[in-house]
Protein backbone atom coordinates (compact mmCIF):
# COMPACT_ATOMS: atom_id res chain seq x y z
CA UNK A 1 0.00 0.00 0.00
CA UNK A 2 1.03 3.51 -0.41
CA UNK A 3 1.64 6.19 2.25
CA UNK A 4 3.63 9.45 2.89
CA UNK A 5 6.80 9.40 5.04
CA UNK A 6 8.73 11.47 6.78
CA UNK A 7 12.05 10.24 6.90
CA UNK A 8 13.88 13.10 8.75
CA UNK A 9 12.33 16.39 9.81
CA UNK A 10 13.03 19.33 7.60
CA UNK A 11 11.93 20.93 4.43
CA UNK A 12 8.37 19.88 2.88
CA UNK A 13 9.26 18.71 -0.84
CA UNK A 14 11.79 15.99 0.72
CA UNK A 15 9.01 13.59 1.74
CA UNK A 16 7.84 11.01 -0.82
CA UNK A 17 4.96 8.82 -0.96
CA UNK A 18 6.15 5.35 -0.96
CA UNK A 19 5.39 1.68 -0.71
CA UNK A 20 4.99 0.26 2.61
CA UNK A 21 3.57 -2.90 4.11
CA UNK A 22 -0.35 -3.38 4.90
CA UNK A 23 -1.18 -3.15 8.73
CA UNK A 24 -2.02 -6.40 10.44
CA UNK A 25 -4.07 -5.22 13.43
CA UNK A 26 -2.77 -6.69 17.12
CA UNK A 27 -5.86 -7.94 19.59
CA UNK A 28 -7.31 -4.50 20.16
CA UNK A 29 -6.62 -2.87 17.23
CA UNK A 30 -8.47 -1.43 13.75
CA UNK A 31 -7.64 -1.10 10.19
CA UNK A 32 -9.19 1.41 7.95
CA UNK A 33 -9.43 2.00 4.46
CA UNK A 34 -8.64 5.63 3.99
CA UNK A 35 -11.31 7.57 2.23
CA UNK A 36 -10.17 10.97 3.47
CA UNK A 37 -7.31 12.37 5.01
CA UNK A 38 -7.22 16.63 5.55
CA UNK A 39 -4.05 18.29 5.85
CA UNK A 40 -4.32 20.89 8.90
CA UNK A 41 -1.30 22.99 10.11
CA UNK A 42 -0.13 20.70 13.28
CA UNK A 43 0.71 18.74 10.01
CA UNK A 44 2.77 21.40 8.28
CA UNK A 45 4.96 21.81 11.48
CA UNK A 46 5.33 18.23 12.69
CA UNK A 47 6.98 17.27 9.54
CA UNK A 48 9.99 20.19 9.40
CA UNK A 49 9.77 19.26 13.62
CA UNK A 50 8.24 22.96 14.59
CA UNK A 51 6.00 21.34 16.70
CA UNK A 52 5.81 20.91 20.20
CA UNK A 53 5.44 16.70 19.79
CA UNK A 54 8.67 15.19 17.91
CA UNK A 55 7.15 11.76 16.69
CA UNK A 56 10.16 8.70 16.30
CA UNK A 57 11.13 8.94 12.52
CA UNK A 58 10.03 7.52 9.98
CA UNK A 59 6.99 8.15 10.37
CA UNK A 60 3.51 9.09 8.58
CA UNK A 61 2.03 12.16 8.94
CA UNK A 62 -1.58 13.17 9.12
CA UNK A 63 -3.70 14.10 12.47
CA UNK A 64 -7.40 13.23 11.19
CA UNK A 65 -8.66 10.57 8.24
CA UNK A 66 -11.86 9.05 7.62
CA UNK A 67 -13.07 5.08 5.49
CA UNK A 68 -14.24 1.78 6.21
CA UNK A 69 -13.23 -0.55 8.79
CA UNK A 70 -11.28 -3.39 6.72
CA UNK A 71 -9.73 -5.57 9.70
CA UNK A 72 -10.56 -6.04 13.35
CA UNK A 73 -8.55 -7.59 16.28
CA UNK A 74 -10.00 -10.17 17.76
CA UNK A 75 -10.69 -8.43 21.18
CA UNK A 76 -12.54 -5.36 19.32
CA UNK A 77 -16.02 -5.07 20.56
CA UNK A 78 -16.74 -1.57 19.72
CA UNK A 79 -16.86 -1.76 15.60
CA UNK A 80 -16.86 -4.05 12.74
CA UNK A 81 -15.65 -4.86 9.39
CA UNK A 82 -17.83 -2.15 7.03
CA UNK A 83 -18.57 0.47 9.58
CA UNK A 84 -18.22 3.84 8.43
CA UNK A 85 -15.93 5.70 11.08
CA UNK A 86 -13.55 9.41 11.22
CA UNK A 87 -10.28 9.25 13.65
CA UNK A 88 -8.53 11.43 15.31
CA UNK A 89 -4.74 10.01 15.58
CA UNK A 90 -1.96 12.60 15.72
CA UNK A 91 0.37 10.71 13.12
CA UNK A 92 -0.36 8.10 10.55
CA UNK A 93 -3.22 9.24 8.73
CA UNK A 94 -1.77 9.97 4.82
CA UNK A 95 -2.08 6.23 3.81
CA UNK A 96 -4.38 4.19 2.21
CA UNK A 97 -4.65 1.93 5.09
CA UNK A 98 -4.55 3.16 8.65
CA UNK A 99 -4.33 1.11 11.92
CA UNK A 100 -5.37 2.62 15.18
CA UNK A 101 -6.67 1.59 18.54
CA UNK A 102 -10.26 1.05 18.81
CA UNK A 103 -10.74 3.91 21.43
CA UNK A 104 -10.02 6.12 18.68
CA UNK A 105 -12.82 4.45 16.35
CA UNK A 106 -15.71 6.74 15.99
CA UNK A 107 -18.87 5.51 14.06
CA UNK A 108 -20.77 7.22 11.27
CA UNK A 109 -24.02 7.63 10.76
CA UNK A 110 -25.30 7.03 6.66
CA UNK A 111 -26.39 10.59 6.35
CA UNK A 112 -23.07 11.94 7.58
CA UNK A 113 -20.41 12.51 4.27
CA UNK A 114 -16.80 10.71 4.94
CA UNK A 115 -15.33 13.84 3.49
CA UNK A 116 -17.01 15.87 5.64
CA UNK A 117 -16.32 14.18 8.75
CA UNK A 118 -12.64 13.62 8.06
CA UNK A 119 -12.56 17.43 9.19
CA UNK A 120 -13.93 17.03 12.72
CA UNK A 121 -11.19 15.59 14.59
CA UNK A 122 -8.73 18.78 14.88
CA UNK A 123 -9.93 21.80 13.14
CA UNK A 124 -13.29 21.52 14.54
CA UNK A 125 -13.02 20.04 17.80
CA UNK A 126 -10.46 22.51 18.36
CA UNK A 127 -13.00 25.45 17.79
CA UNK A 128 -15.76 23.99 19.96
CA UNK A 129 -13.48 23.00 22.74
CA UNK A 130 -12.17 26.31 22.74
CA UNK A 131 -15.46 28.62 22.33
CA UNK A 132 -17.44 26.06 24.27
CA UNK A 133 -15.33 24.08 27.10
CA UNK A 134 -12.69 26.80 27.34
CA UNK A 135 -14.58 30.10 27.17
CA UNK A 136 -17.72 28.72 27.81
CA UNK A 137 -19.46 31.82 24.93
CA UNK A 138 -22.76 32.63 25.51
CA UNK A 139 -25.63 33.77 22.82
CA UNK A 140 -25.29 37.22 22.22
CA UNK A 141 -21.18 37.50 22.45
CA UNK A 142 -18.99 39.10 19.93
CA UNK A 143 -16.20 37.05 18.84
CA UNK A 144 -13.40 38.49 16.91
CA UNK A 145 -11.47 35.24 15.01
CA UNK A 146 -7.63 36.11 13.65
CA UNK A 147 -6.91 33.67 10.66
CA UNK A 148 -10.63 33.54 9.94
CA UNK A 149 -10.09 31.61 6.51
CA UNK A 150 -7.94 29.11 7.51
CA UNK A 151 -8.85 25.29 8.14
CA UNK A 152 -9.62 26.08 12.19
CA UNK A 153 -10.48 29.45 12.11
CA UNK A 154 -13.34 29.24 9.38
CA UNK A 155 -14.51 26.05 11.83
CA UNK A 156 -14.32 28.80 14.78
CA UNK A 157 -16.71 31.04 12.55
CA UNK A 158 -19.53 28.35 11.73
CA UNK A 159 -19.39 27.34 15.36
CA UNK A 160 -19.72 30.62 16.86
CA UNK A 161 -22.52 31.14 14.80
CA UNK A 162 -24.16 27.96 15.54
CA UNK A 163 -24.23 29.14 19.26
CA UNK A 164 -25.76 32.70 18.74
CA UNK A 165 -22.79 35.16 18.68
CA UNK A 166 -21.99 37.62 16.06
CA UNK A 167 -18.49 37.07 14.34
CA UNK A 168 -16.11 39.20 13.38
CA UNK A 169 -13.37 37.54 10.74
CA UNK A 170 -9.95 39.00 10.03
CA UNK A 171 -7.75 37.68 7.48
CA UNK A 172 -5.19 39.04 4.97
CA UNK A 173 -6.82 39.42 1.40
CA UNK A 174 -10.33 40.10 0.27
CA UNK A 175 -10.85 36.65 -1.33
CA UNK A 176 -10.11 35.46 2.47
CA UNK A 177 -12.92 38.07 3.73
CA UNK A 178 -15.33 36.86 1.00
CA UNK A 179 -14.87 33.54 2.13
CA UNK A 180 -15.55 34.37 5.77
CA UNK A 181 -18.74 36.44 4.59
CA UNK A 182 -20.09 33.14 2.83
CA UNK A 183 -19.64 30.93 6.10
CA UNK A 184 -21.56 33.84 7.84
CA UNK A 185 -19.33 36.65 9.64
CA UNK A 186 -21.25 39.23 10.54
CA UNK A 187 -18.14 41.81 9.81
CA UNK A 188 -14.99 41.54 7.82
CA UNK A 189 -11.45 42.74 8.79
CA UNK A 190 -8.48 42.74 6.34
CA UNK A 191 -5.77 43.12 9.33
CA UNK A 192 -2.73 43.79 6.37
CA UNK A 193 -4.69 46.62 5.49
CA UNK A 194 -7.38 48.23 7.95
CA UNK A 195 -6.41 49.12 11.69
CA UNK A 196 -7.77 45.63 13.67
CA UNK A 197 -8.06 47.95 16.84
CA UNK A 198 -9.79 50.79 15.75
CA UNK A 199 -12.35 48.77 13.07
CA UNK A 200 -13.07 46.15 15.92
CA UNK A 201 -13.85 49.69 18.04
CA UNK A 202 -16.18 51.12 15.14
CA UNK A 203 -18.01 47.48 15.03
CA UNK A 204 -18.58 47.15 18.69
CA UNK A 205 -19.50 50.71 19.13
CA UNK A 206 -16.52 50.94 21.47
CA UNK A 207 -17.57 48.25 23.83
CA UNK A 208 -14.89 45.55 22.16
CA UNK A 209 -15.53 41.93 21.55
CA UNK A 210 -16.36 39.33 24.49
CA UNK A 211 -13.88 36.55 22.68
CA UNK A 212 -10.44 36.93 20.58
CA UNK A 213 -9.81 33.39 18.80
CA UNK A 214 -6.10 33.17 17.69
CA UNK A 215 -5.02 30.96 15.58
CA UNK A 216 -2.40 33.20 13.63
CA UNK A 217 -0.54 35.09 16.65
CA UNK A 218 2.46 37.12 15.84
CA UNK A 219 1.88 41.28 15.39
CA UNK A 220 -1.96 40.81 15.42
CA UNK A 221 -2.19 39.48 19.11
CA UNK A 222 -1.77 42.28 20.48
CA UNK A 223 -3.90 44.66 19.18
CA UNK A 224 -6.38 41.46 19.22
CA UNK A 225 -5.86 41.88 23.02
CA UNK A 226 -6.44 45.18 23.61
CA UNK A 227 -9.79 44.94 21.72
CA UNK A 228 -11.34 42.62 24.35
CA UNK A 229 -14.13 44.06 26.51
CA UNK A 230 -14.45 44.06 30.48
CA UNK A 231 -13.65 40.22 31.15
CA UNK A 232 -13.17 39.14 27.61
CA UNK A 233 -11.32 36.33 27.04
CA UNK A 234 -8.29 35.66 24.40
CA UNK A 235 -8.29 32.38 23.18
CA UNK A 236 -4.69 31.32 21.90
CA UNK A 237 -4.98 28.61 19.48
CA UNK A 238 -1.87 28.57 17.33
CA UNK A 239 0.58 31.07 15.83
CA UNK A 240 1.00 30.58 11.47
CA UNK A 241 1.69 34.06 11.26
CA UNK A 242 5.29 32.67 12.64
CA UNK A 243 6.15 34.74 15.98
CA UNK A 244 4.55 33.36 19.19
CA UNK A 245 3.37 36.75 21.00
CA UNK A 246 4.21 38.87 24.09
CA UNK A 247 1.50 40.27 25.15
CA UNK A 248 1.72 43.14 28.08
CA UNK A 249 0.35 41.87 30.97
CA UNK A 250 -0.88 44.61 32.18
CA UNK A 251 -3.56 44.71 29.34
CA UNK A 252 -4.65 41.60 30.99
CA UNK A 253 -4.71 43.31 34.79
CA UNK A 254 -6.63 46.84 33.49
CA UNK A 255 -9.58 44.71 32.62
CA UNK A 256 -9.77 41.50 34.33
CA UNK A 257 -8.76 39.94 30.34
CA UNK A 258 -7.87 36.32 30.54
CA UNK A 259 -5.49 34.50 28.21
CA UNK A 260 -6.45 30.61 28.22
CA UNK A 261 -4.64 28.25 25.98
CA UNK A 262 -6.75 25.80 23.56
CA UNK A 263 -5.23 22.56 22.90
CA UNK A 264 -7.33 19.62 22.63
CA UNK A 265 -4.68 16.67 23.48
CA UNK A 266 -3.81 18.48 26.93
CA UNK A 267 -7.77 18.22 28.03
CA UNK A 268 -7.29 14.53 26.52
CA UNK A 269 -4.50 13.36 28.31
CA UNK A 270 -6.23 15.08 31.52
CA UNK A 271 -8.65 11.98 31.41
CA UNK A 272 -11.43 14.71 30.61
CA UNK A 273 -14.24 13.76 28.46
CA UNK A 274 -15.45 17.29 27.18
CA UNK A 275 -13.89 16.03 23.97
CA UNK A 276 -15.58 13.14 23.25
CA UNK A 277 -18.76 14.88 23.93
CA UNK A 278 -17.93 17.75 21.53
CA UNK A 279 -17.96 15.08 18.84
CA UNK A 280 -21.38 13.91 19.32
CA UNK A 281 -22.25 17.65 19.31
CA UNK A 282 -20.90 18.14 15.87
CA UNK A 283 -22.35 14.79 14.46
CA UNK A 284 -25.29 15.83 15.46
CA UNK A 285 -24.96 19.80 13.91
CA UNK A 286 -23.58 17.99 10.73
CA UNK A 287 -26.35 15.73 10.29
CA UNK A 288 -28.55 18.83 11.07
CA UNK A 289 -27.05 20.83 8.38
CA UNK A 290 -25.83 23.73 10.78
CA UNK A 291 -22.15 22.71 10.20
CA UNK A 292 -21.04 22.44 6.14
CA UNK A 293 -17.23 21.66 6.01
CA UNK A 294 -15.81 23.77 3.51
CA UNK A 295 -13.19 21.64 1.12
CA UNK A 296 -11.88 24.10 -1.64
CA UNK A 297 -8.39 22.45 -2.41
CA UNK A 298 -8.34 18.63 -3.08
CA UNK A 299 -5.33 16.33 -3.77
CA UNK A 300 -4.64 13.24 -4.58
CA UNK A 301 -2.19 10.51 -2.40
CA UNK A 302 0.32 10.87 -4.74
CA UNK A 303 0.17 14.59 -4.35
CA UNK A 304 0.21 14.77 -0.75
CA UNK A 305 3.63 16.62 -0.60
CA UNK A 306 2.20 19.27 -2.73
CA UNK A 307 -0.93 19.64 -0.48
CA UNK A 308 1.14 20.31 2.83
CA UNK A 309 3.36 22.71 0.73
CA UNK A 310 -0.18 24.50 -0.28
CA UNK A 311 -0.99 24.66 3.71
CA UNK A 312 2.06 26.22 4.17
CA UNK A 313 1.32 28.97 2.08
CA UNK A 314 -1.21 30.12 3.54
CA UNK A 315 -3.14 31.02 0.95
CA UNK A 316 -5.84 27.99 1.09
CA UNK A 317 -9.25 28.78 2.25
CA UNK A 318 -11.42 26.35 4.11
CA UNK A 319 -10.27 22.80 4.52
CA UNK A 320 -7.11 21.27 2.27
CA UNK A 321 -8.30 17.44 1.67
CA UNK A 322 -6.33 14.53 0.56
CA UNK A 323 -8.76 12.66 -1.63
CA UNK A 324 -7.13 8.66 -0.79
CA UNK A 325 -9.88 6.66 -1.70
CA UNK A 326 -12.94 8.90 -2.37
CA UNK A 327 -14.78 5.62 -4.08
CA UNK A 328 -15.38 4.65 -0.60
CA UNK A 329 -17.81 7.24 0.29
Amino acid sequence: MKALICHKYGPIDTMRVRTIPEPKPGPTEVVVDVAYAPVSWPDVLIVQGLYQVRPPLPFVPGHEFSGIVSKVGVAVKSCKVGDRVFVGCGTGAIVQQAMVHEKAIKKLSPNIRLDHAACLSVTYSTALHGLKDLGQLQEGNTVLVLGASGGTGSAAVEIAKVMGARVIAAAGSEEKLQYCRDIGADWCINYNTENLQERVEEFTAGAGVNFVFDTVGDRYAEPAFRSLAFRGKYLSVGFAAGEIPRIPLNLALLKERSIIGVYNIASIKAGLQEIHVNYGILLNWLAQGKLLPKINTRYTLDQATEALQFAASRKSVGKVMIDVNPELE
